[in-house]
């Protein structure tokens, strides 16, 4: 994009404005699912269809819910991580049409931080 700053206002080209298109759609759920092993987690399909990951020492979850967690507002995933007396864990929501490619991402950079005690 080509900005011109040292006029007053906003400038910028044609091709910078031009329409774009995005990835819609929630995808492929097996993206996400398929980085898991079963030598370092447990899957568990529930009566609703929906998926729970857990690492085996419990600090990590991941839970698709393909209709939408129950009590939430569209929820589709949602991963957390437990912390430690020391430092607090955390939780990330995705909604049931957040592309499962961006979904695999977010697990790919969670997994990447783990290391064994």
């Amino acid at each position: 994009m080509t900005v011109n700053l040292s006029q007053p206002g906003f400038s910028t080209t044609v091709e910078a404005l031009r329409a774009r298109s995005w990835q819609l759609g929630p995808g492929q759920p097996m993206s996400v699912l398929d980085q898991f092993s079963e030598a370092d987690f447990k899957l568990v399909v529930d009566d609703r269809a929906d998926v729970h990951v857990n690492s085996k020492d419990g600090r990590f979850y991941l839970g698709w819910f393909p209709t939408g967690r129950p009590g939430t507002d569209r929820e589709g995933w949602k991963l957390a991580v437990t912390g430690t007396a020391q430092v607090p864990g955390y939780h990330v929501s995705f909604d049931t049409e957040t592309p499962a490619q961006v979904v695999a991402a977010a697990v790919a950079a969670v997994l990447a931080t783990s290391r064994p005690l």
